[in-house]
């Protein structure tokens, strides 16, 4: 196997990326950077080895979320019985008498489009103080679909039912259970290995260099996560700052993890111009991450990995 990775895979301004890999691709999907009122729509990469990625625009069929004027953020994906379930946030709202929050959508293929699955938001209220964006679908071994989401420095968590269109309610009656770990602002992200789960957030502030990603293990999806350690930041970097809000990719068949995230170039003073990248994520134990090294260019050859610049 063999790829390439030149930082950031795209010129455009582009934030807050899910990263999967489906029917033989690997798809990134990613808010579009701009001003509030101008965020309408996300974008899609797709590659095939990792080294060429196409950008499909407009991945969302926005015609079916009339309600839906601004502040289309950070997407997440996930598949259950041959559909795709695709979870956004909407209009910023700042408090429950506000219309978005976060919303859903299917397709019957990865690259969409997604259309309103519901007719009304999936979750529109402020539960246990989380502002309702950034969500994360998470799908554990044993089929069960995990949502994660939050701002305003708390996070929830809640399992998606049967038909995707609601929730399972806990044994306490609760749906959503307030799961948020130390330094956390926003921006989790979920993954199993080695039968514990890893859990990342962000920290900081999105639109400066304070931005960073931590990362701790539990033996379970609710914490606690007290063992956090921070995996992606700025650093003595002279090429980036600000790395954030991050997914991943794992190439099951090298063993391999890939940090996907976005960050700010230096010299660029606009905190919309936010750029995607990919750099590797290796662990020192089964259950501690190395600090992720920021990277313009860097390649894989049958398992020698090549920092170029």
């Amino acid at each position: 196997m063999y790829f390439k990775i030149q930082n950031p895979i795209d010129d455009g301004w582009y934030a807050d990326p899910e990263a999967r890999f489906y029917e033989g691709k690997y798809y990134i999907y990613a808010t579009k950077s701009r001003p509030y009122g101008e965020q309408l729509n996300h974008v899609c990469f797709v590659s095939e080895n990792l080294s060429d990625w196409k950008r499909i625009d407009d991945t969302i069929d926005m015609s079916t979320f009339p309600w839906v004027w601004q502040a289309v953020w950070a997407p997440t994906i996930v598949e259950k019985n041959g559909k795709y379930y695709y979870i956004f946030a909407s209009n910023d709202i700042q408090n429950d008498d506000e219309v978005g929050g976060l919303e859903i959508a299917v397709s019957n293929s990865p690259e969409g489009p997604f259309k309103g699955y519901l007719g009304k938001p999936l979750v529109d209220k402020f539960y246990n103080k989380a502002q309702p964006i950034d969500a994360h679908l998470f799908k554990d071994d044993d089929g069960t679909i995990y949502l994660l989401y939050g701002g305003w420095g708390h996070c929830n968590i809640a399992v998606m039912n049967e038909t995707m269109d609601g929730f399972v309610p806990f044994e306490n009656g609760e749906i959503f259970k307030e799961i948020t770990p130390p330094d956390y602002v926003e921006g989790p992200c979920m993954f199993k290995k080695d039968g514990k789960y890893g859990f990342m957030w962000s920290g900081g502030g999105w639109g400066n260099g304070t931005y960073h990603v931590s990362a701790a293990f539990c033996d379970t999806p609710y914490g606690p996560f007290d063992n956090y350690q921070t995996i992606l930041e700025t650093g003595d970097s002279t090429i980036a700052n600000g790395p954030g809000h991050n997914g991943y990719l794992y190439i099951e068949e090298k063993d391999m993890w890939i940090n996907v995230y976005h960050r700010h170039k230096v010299g660029i003073k606009d905190h919309n111009a936010r750029f995607m990248c990919l750099d590797l994520m290796e662990f020192e134990d089964t259950f501690k991450i190395k600090p992720v090294t920021m990277t313009l260019e860097w390649e894989y050859d049958d398992g020698k990995i090549t920092i170029k610049k």
